[in-house]
């Protein structure tokens, strides 16, 4: 499990109080005072929260401090559910060689260009960029598509053939997802 940084910008009795729970609660409290260490902490942290009570620091992962005094429990719940929603937005997006496919929007993204995708289509990239390999049409029936049988069906070839025309279409590459006499790969 990867370490859970909370970094306390400015708040020396809130780090004081965290650093005694630190071994309990699972976090590793740091206490930074300027706003320059503050941005290199941040480039060489991942897992990490900020605890500040200023408004006017532009940080993806902060935690504003404005309801004082809290009660520490509640502090710390806070603090939990900020890592994990940071946790699961992290995850929702995967990179893929230029772009990212967002799980939560359903949507392929490079440039800030964006099209949408069905879950078929985001299963089928996922699975062949796992793969690491030629990913054979019977591989895709039976893993996203959950055929179990024999029965002869082009529903793959036609739904990759569309997905890669979508992705020429809007994006001008063809080189995405490629055909191989294997099947399907992405490089």
């Amino acid at each position: 499990m990867k370490t859970q940084n909370i970094i306390i910008y400015r708040l020396n009795i809130l780090y004081q109080i965290l650093k005694e729970l630190e071994n309990q609660c699972n976090f590793k409290v740091i206490e930074i005072e300027s706003v320059e260490t503050l941005r290199d902490s941040m480039k060489n942290l991942s897992n990490y929260l900020v605890i500040s009570n200023n408004n006017n620091l532009d940080i993806k992962f902060q935690l504003k401090l404005s309801l004082v005094p809290i009660k520490i429990f509640n502090l710390i719940e806070k603090i939990n559910i900020e890592f994990l929603k940071n946790n699961y937005n992290h995850q929702s997006k995967i990179r893929i060689n230029d772009y990212f496919v967002d799980l939560n929007s359903r949507e392929l993204i490079r440039n800030k260009k964006k099209i949408k995708l069905t879950e078929k289509e985001i299963g089928s990239i996922i699975f062949i960029f796992n793969a690491n390999k030629s990913v054979l049409i019977r591989e895709l029936e039976e893993h996203v598509w959950k055929y179990q049988s024999a029965i002869e069906t082009h529903t793959v070839e036609t739904h990759i053939y569309r997905l890669r025309k979508k992705i020429y279409n809007n994006f001008k590459d063809d080189k995405f997802i490629i055909s191989t006499k294997n099947g399907y790969k992405i490089v």
